[in-house]
């Protein structure tokens, strides 16, 4: 009976341990004297190193355009990226009498990209001027192929080289508003691409835009819009958008929006109107990472702490005691194990400076690949978060079920494979990545329910290397009476 109850007790001596050092009289607190509980601890040291991160998982839902320089390492870093766009299912459009000309065609008035700006989340100068050409796909992007952030889209074929091409020149303050207009509650600041020149597509068919292509193809081929994959499949692949010049900003944008606008007659009345076309969750979209791989090599090689730097730049390496916890205690019960992670200061000075990640990843080394490609989250059994403190830690309060699955593991290996071992040098070893979260809350409460690879600009650097170890914490639990 004691050993059913144990699991229950450890729970509760653990949220008693973290309000209180005094571990002489938890036994008392919790059990009768029959079973009462003796808790020890122990510290014990990791060690961490930088590893040069060549791509991530790039299937993600936020939108980053730019290039800068970071003022605290030198290091330059450029993002572009691949969308395509939603179609509302069930939509409907005046019927092709209403839509029709005096000349009896269809024709839409123009056709327009905006890219709204979360200004919030923009880094650098807000006057810097980028340039970016938006390139037609000559095929959609597929669910069964795995999209990393260093996927050259020109090399893979996915360019339509006798498509339309749009260049555009902007910053993210649009000054070419008046103040008038700008200081207007509803104004928001946004990239608007023209797609209203002539467009060929690829029967050689030619429209006075891409707006007719869409609305001529909606009346003859109906089939082609009842949901998002035969929209994409036969009508729009979706647009690269690619950074031809600029440095200085690194954009990032809440809404990417293709809108059709047409007129029709109803009724003798004449009526403006158009369709909108959203990049949502339920299509893909990737983000290309460029780094400078040197500088970043140079930072990866500095023994006297480790980096933490995204999109696709450098992940901290941990290697974990977990002979030394499992083997030490062998016979008592692992209650908590806790590390904790200090970042240090640059001591730079600059305008614009990156910020730290303000949430990280804590996952087993070889499960990097899969984690994100299958949509995984924390479970506090293999992977777990934290989030930066107010005294700039980031604080693994217990990984404890992890250690338990790495030794695990071990011993499962060991037991069948002689050689195992050596075939998997990184069982004992966890990575640090930066990581951006989405949540919903509902009813007071907030749950995750999306992880991705941070690709918005973070870096930091943490106390650690080969030469400084990491406390790791643990305590322990058996019964007095044992």
């Amino acid at each position: 009976m004691k050993y059913q109850l144990f699991t229950a007790i450890a729970i509760s001596a653990m949220a008693l341990i973290s309000c209180s050092k005094d571990t002489d009289t938890l036994g008392s607190s919790l059990t009768n004297s029959s079973d009462q509980i003796q808790a020890s601890t122990m510290t014990y040291s990791a060690y961490s190193r930088s590893v040069l991160v060549d791509s991530v998982y790039a299937r993600n839902y936020d939108t980053y355009f730019g290039r800068v320089k970071d003022p605290e390492t030198g290091a330059y870093v450029k993002t572009e990226f691949m969308v395509q766009f939603n179609i509302q299912e069930g939509i409907i459009l005046p019927t092709v009498d209403e839509i029709k000309n005096e000349e009896g065609e269809i024709v839409a008035d123009s056709c327009e990209i905006w890219l709204a700006f979360d200004k919030e989340n923009c880094y650098g100068d807000t006057l810097s001027s980028l340039k970016m050409n938006v390139l037609e796909l000559n095929k959609p992007m597929s669910e069964k192929v795995v999209y990393y952030s260093n996927y050259d889209p020109r090399k893979e074929g996915y360019i339509r080289e006798d498509g339309m091409k749009k260049s555009i020149l902007f910053s993210q303050n649009n000054l070419t508003y008046s103040d008038s207009i700008r200081n207007l509650t509803d104004y928001f600041d946004y990239v608007r691409i023209s797609f209203s020149d002539e467009y060929t597509d690829k029967n050689g068919v030619k429209y006075d835009n891409y707006g007719t292509y869409i609305l001529r193809n909606y009346y003859a081929h109906p089939e082609y819009f009842k949901n998002s994959y035969a929209f994409t499949n036969n009508i729009c692949p979706g647009f690269f958008f690619e950074l031809a010049d600029g440095l200085g900003l690194m954009a990032k944008f809440y809404l990417l929006e293709m809108r059709v606008f047409y007129h029709y007659q109803k009724n003798s009345t004449k009526y403006n109107s158009y369709i909108a076309f959203s990049s949502t969750q339920e299509v893909l979209q990737t983000t290309q990472v460029t780094n400078d791989k040197k500088t970043l090599a140079q930072l990866a090689a500095d023994q006297s702490c480790t980096y933490l730097k995204a999109p696709a730049g450098i992940f901290t390496e941990v290697t974990l005691p977990v002979d030394e916890i499992t083997q030490s205690h062998a016979a008592d019960s692992l209650l908590s194990v806790s590390m904790t992670f200090q970042r240090q200061n640059s001591g730079v000075k600059a305008k614009y400076l990156m910020d730290a990640p303000s949430s990280i990843l804590m996952l087993p080394t070889d499960s990097l690949e899969t984690f994100f490609r299958n949509d995984k989250t924390y479970d506090y059994k293999s992977a777990f978060a934290a989030t930066l403190s107010t005294t700039n830690t980031y604080t693994f309060s217990n990984i404890g079920n992890l250690v338990t699955l790495l030794s695990d593991n071990k011993k499962k290996g060991q037991a069948s494979d002689s050689d195992w071992m050596s075939k998997h040098p990184n069982w004992n070893k966890v990575l640090l990545i930066p990581i951006s979260m989405t949540a919903v809350s509902a009813n007071s409460t907030s749950a995750t329910y999306d992880i991705e690879n941070e690709m918005g600009l973070v870096s930091t650097k943490l106390e650690g290397g080969p030469n400084t170890p990491i406390e790791v914490k643990v305590i322990y639990g058996r019964f007095k009476n044992q």
